[in-house]
């Protein structure tokens, strides 16, 4: 049976596939990252994952594996297939996809950043569905987007479009990851409120999650802590608004499972700043944390079906039983 890998790597944990031609599940397997160990060993954990699973196909299928799909986190050239750098990861120009087509026989091999990967699939077979244009922004540790147009992802330029977390909302605000200050990810992240959290509560292990319980019970501090990162939420996404005009904003990460406690506050938030702007349909990311692993699918696929038999190895751009969708 025809099928490709799909494996989606975050900072603690990797979830995988395999995937038929036809769009069905055939095979799921998680692994643990296992960061602590170091870079060199979290790139050996990824290629011995990767091999695991073309065993499984070729023993179970009968077929060889014919091409593989892979989001990472951080900054990813896909045209070239390299992870440039990945602070959760602690690596920094890994050429993650000639190394994967190495061990994987010379198959070709797609490599995607996570957020605009779990973006492909929200746009493919998730909320975005038939939306043409839509703004996929993922809430959790740190904040990214992905930007979609009809069928694919804008990867930009030098592959940073969507990156609306270091939109500067407040000048001269908190120091961010990436070096600036006031950046949205340093205000409305999920541990940008578990800080906020934890310093007005005087709970040093309080969480974003904490955060949004005590609102639902009333707490009026966990109210102010949460508003004010919801109005800066407000604030990015209404700049992204008005430079990208989608038809739809989906909004996934952890953060989105606080659901109507977010979503509420969030909608009247965004109207209330919007003045020619259309403020588009806010919904919930409908894939949740498989949106990763579903979209490594699809990239693989597409690879297939676009790459030249004579370029095993060539990238794709980044643009589409629990079935994967006909790409």
């Amino acid at each position: 049976m025809r099928h490709v890998i799909a494996l989606d790597v975050g900072g603690t944990g990797m979830k995988a596939a395999l995937v038929g031609m036809d769009g069905v599940l055939l095979y799921e397997a998680r692994r643990a990252t296992r960061r602590e160990r170091g870079p060199d060993a979290v790139v050996e954990t990824i290629l011995g994952f990767a091999q695991e699973l073309r065993a499984h196909g070729q023993r179970h299928f009968g077929t060889a594996t014919e091409a593989a799909g892979v989001a990472v986190p951080g900054i990813v050239d896909s045209e070239r297939g390299i992870a440039t750098y990945a602070a959760n990861l602690g690596w920094r120009d890994v050429p993650l996809r000639d190394l994967l087509s190495g061990r994987l026989g010379g198959i070709p091999v797609a490599l995607g950043h996570d957020v605009r990967t779990g973006g492909l699939a929200e746009g493919r077979v998730g909320a975005g569905r038939g939306t043409g244009r839509f703004l996929y922004v993922s809430l959790g540790t740190g904040i990214a987007g992905a930007i979609g147009i009809d069928h694919g992802i804008e990867a930009g330029a030098h592959g940073c479009a969507g990156e609306i977390g270091h939109i500067v909302v407040r000048p001269g605000g908190p120091l961010c990851g990436c070096g600036g200050r006031g950046c949205l990810e340093a205000l409305a992240s999920a541990a940008a409120i578990g800080r906020a959290w934890a310093l007005a509560s005087g709970a040093p292990t309080a969480d974003a999650a904490g955060c949004a319980r005590a609102v639902e019970a009333g707490d009026e501090t966990a109210s102010r802590v949460w508003q004010a990162a919801v109005e800066a939420l407000a604030d990015g996404l209404l700049t992204a608004l008005t430079v990208l005009d989608p038809h739809t904003l989906i909004i996934g990460g952890g953060l989105a499972e606080a659901g109507d406690t977010l979503f509420t506050p969030l909608r009247a938030a965004v109207a209330e700043r919007a003045t020619f702007q259309k403020v588009p349909a806010i919904v919930p990311a409908a894939l949740g944390d498989a949106a990763g692993c579903l979209g490594a699918g699809l990239l693989a696929r597409d690879l297939l079906a676009t790459a030249a038999p004579s370029d095993s190895r060539r990238g794709v751009t980044e643009g589409g039983r629990r079935p994967f969708p006909p790409a």
